[in-house]
């Protein structure tokens, strides 16, 4: 037995021997360095490509199935001459008789220089398009088997089909690839892309087990221009078998600049777990941190129905951060406003929800300086920027953000401030003065206000209530405002809000439609205090007051001098419960009156406001000039009238006013001219003009129709005196015949 179990285990070695023999005779002798041009026409019946082999054939047979190019490149058919991808170095070696159990154990796969040059020319043809095609098809032999639509040959069975179908083992100790390069460029659309320096190293590759994988790369595009660093590590785990792939403790980290950015860079990373399950048709991002220079985020992501409609949800917190500064680092400017410090304190926290053409931002809780919003954020149409908003917020000082004035508007309002200055100067306190010229100035500015081509793009639709807003440093409460923008029609379906005890309801629209902006507003206020808006802090309003108004006003253009230069429309205001500050009627009636009773003022003038029950008249715009021909006031013991023109233009007005004495015979400031019964009854006139600042302070009395009142006071006087001398001695016919004469 001895004997026997030696001669076999003679045996078996003696076979192993020749195998190994045969093995190294085979990798000696045969070289497949000489069938490279069998291998190059393989390469273009089979798969359409030009294979241009310039480097040496290596291989090994066993127990290692190895091959070794080098210096290899490919080509389609149609450009042989320029080659898509050319490769410095693949090495790559399969444990043979493991693959009789469809098992795939190979030792390292190394790939160095690989480059892909991809191109579309000018009629959008890639010279990649064709490979992988068979250059031209084979006449059926009768030998030949009967080949399906399909491909697979007629007689192929169930379970052949079956066979194939089984996934292979695989089990491979590394895959690296240094130095490779990718390059596209479309000519048509002249866009460039190119990857560069892209390095993969992995661990071993078996299924179900965790894979370390690192993959680092440069990227660039020029439209527009980008470079990018960037890296990708983590544990790569995968099941075939149940189509469920992870990375985890993946970080994706890098830096990116370029023309976006105006000269910045943007630092950047995001870690997490990943999971792609095909078989449920989901994938998920887990425990996702994102930072970007000085912004930190915290979220989730989940994307479902990948094969039909992927729709996404999860959540999204970004911690409290200096949205100006953070911006400034990514050279993203933002148009100068009036406080500077605005934007320090930015603090979000949202559920997310979308699919491949929106992305909306639910529950949302957003921090923006002192301001908290609640609501909703949309883009319901990435293709469209179609935006919806719908917020509930406690208070905005809209007046930190709005736009600081330009230097042509500070231009016009210093040369305005300057002339009402020297006007305010000139006509000093006692009203005695000259009236005071009409003001020249422009009072407005002609710099672009609206951003035409962007309004004729916007599709957005808004919703906006606060507790309070700041604007115009005024305050209104309960404010709610609905708007939406489509098609270069923007429509303020709704502004309301109160401010103080009054309230305000306004609704406007522009059209940027045509070449140059249409815009329309509807304004009715009920009980706001003017004072607040004409105040300035070197100057007090001139007129105080609950004002009611309603106007339906037009313009068109795109500056403030435009608008105010093509107003248009007409309004009614009613003014009660108002003062004229500083503006001393009674002193100008006075002065008048001691004119008549040819007596000088025995005191010197004081400043004193006029009250007044109710102020109110119509107004007709056109082309920037408001015409009041209806102006009515009443002021306890006179009576108010008069018409004139607001020229909103230069802020002047220009007024003719009669005040009568209505009975009230009240102490006079002073005895030149203490009232009679021989005043009532007489409108006394005054002209009103100058700048709107004013105010009250810009009224004379009209020296022209105070002669005209002398003579009707005259006339009077005279019949009174034929009364008292012809009694009853002529008849009445005579007496009226002689106060007629005299009255003329």
């Amino acid at each position: 037995m001895k004997a026997l179990g030696k001669i076999i285990g003679l045996f078996f070695l003696g076979l192993l021997l020749i195998i190994v023999a045969l093995g190294f005779a085979l990798t000696h002798l045969f070289d497949p360095n000489d069938y490279k041009d069998e291998i190059r026409q393989l390469a273009r019946d089979k798969a359409n490509v030009e294979l241009t082999l310039k480097g040496d054939i290596g291989w090994s047979l066993f127990p290692w199935l190895g091959l070794e190019l080098t210096d290899a490149s490919l080509a389609s058919l149609s450009t042989p001459e320029q080659p898509f991808a050319d490769l410095r170095l693949l090495g790559l070696s399969v444990r043979v008789l493991p693959l009789l159990r469809k098992e795939v154990q190979m030792s390292d796969i190394r790939i160095d220089g690989l480059n892909l040059n991809l191109q579309r020319d000018e009629k959008g043809r890639s010279n990649w398009e064709h490979v992988g095609k068979p250059a031209t098809v084979a006449t059926r032999t009768p030998d030949a088997p009967l080949v399906t639509p399909e491909g697979a040959p007629a007689d192929s069975t169930p379970l052949a089909a079956e066979s194939s179908s089984q996934p292979l083992k695989l089990d491979i100790d590394s895959l690296i690839i240094n130095s490779a390069r990718i390059d596209y460029h479309d000519v048509q659309k002249g866009q460039q892309f190119s990857a560069e320096s892209i390095q993969l190293t992995t661990g071993a590759i078996r299924e179900g087990a965790s894979i370390p994988i690192k993959l680092s790369a440069f990227f660039g595009i020029n439209k527009p221009v980008l470079r990018a660093r960037s890296e990708l590590q983590g544990e790569l785990r995968f099941d075939r078998a149940l189509k469920r792939y992870q990375l985890e403790d993946a970080k994706f980290s890098g830096e990116v600049s370029g023309e976006p950015f105006d000269g910045q860079t943007l630092t950047y990373s995001a870690q997490g777990q990943l999971l792609v399950d095909l078989a449920a048709q989901i994938a998920e991002w887990n425990g996702l941190k994102l930072s970007a220079n000085q912004l930190r985020a915290l979220g989730e992501l989940k994307v479902r129905d990948l094969d039909t409609q992927p729709k996404l949800s999860g959540g999204l917190s970004i911690a409290p951060l200096n949205l100006r500064e953070f911006l400034a680092t990514i050279g993203q400017k933002l148009p100068p406003m009036n406080d500077e410090k605005t934007l320090n304190q930015f603090e979000l926290v949202t559920r997310l929800s979308g699919s491949t053409s929106s992305l909306t931002l639910e529950e949302l809780t957003l921090k923006l300086d002192d301001s908290t919003f609640t609501g909703q954020l949309a883009i319901a149409d990435f293709a469209k920027q179609a935006l919806r908003v719908q917020l509930k917020g406690d208070q905005l000082n809209l007046d930190r953000y709005l736009p600081a004035p330009t230097k042509d508007a500070k231009d016009a309002t210093s040369a305005r401030q300057a002339e009402v200055k020297a006007s305010v100067a000139s006509a000093g306190q006692s009203g005695s003065t000259p009236l005071p010229d009409a003001p020249t100035q422009h009072a407005w500015s002609s710099s672009e206000v609206l951003p035409i081509a962007l309004l004729r793009k916007l599709d957005a639709q808004l919703s906006l209530n606060l507790d309070q807003l700041t604007v115009q440093q005024q305050m209104i409460s309960n404010f709610s405002a609905k708007a939406q923008a489509k098609g270069g029609l923007l429509t303020l379906q709704e502004v309301r809000g109160k401010i103080g005890s009054g309230s305000v309801d306004v609704k406007a629209s522009i059209d940027v439609r045509p070449s140059v902006p249409l815009l329309s507003v509807q304004k009715n206020l009920r009980g706001i205090q003017l004072e607040p808006f004409l105040k300035k802090p070197e100057q007090p309003s001139p007129i105080k007051g609950l004002l009611d108004l309603n106007s339906s006003l037009s313009t068109s253009g795109n500056s403030q001098r435009a608008w105010i230069d093509g107003f248009n429309g007409d309004a009614s205001f009613v003014l009660n419960d108002g003062v004229l500050v500083d503006a001393n009627l009674e002193q100008q009636l006075c002065r008048g009156i001691a004119t008549l009773n040819r007596k000088a003022l025995s005191t010197d003038p004081r400043g004193k406001d006029t009250p007044f029950e109710t102020l109110q008249g119509s107004i007709t715009l056109r082309n920037g000039v408001a015409h009041n021909p209806d102006l009515k006031a009443r002021i306890p013991g006179l009576a108010v009238s008069g018409n004139g023109d607001i020229d909103l233009r230069i802020l002047g007005l220009d007024y003719r006013i009669g005040i009568t004495i209505t009975g009230d015979q009240h102490e006079m400031p002073d005895p030149a001219c203490q009232l009679n019964e021989r005043f009532v009854g007489i409108e006394w006139p005054v002209r009103c003009r100058g700048p709107l600042e004013m105010g009250g302070k810009s009224c004379r009395l009209d020296q022209d129709g105070l002669g005209k009142v002398a003579t009707k006071l005259a006339g009077n006087k005279l019949s009174e005196k034929i009364d008292e001398k012809l009694g009853d001695k002529v008849s009445p016919e005579l007496k009226d015949a002689l106060k007629g004469l005299f009255n003329r």
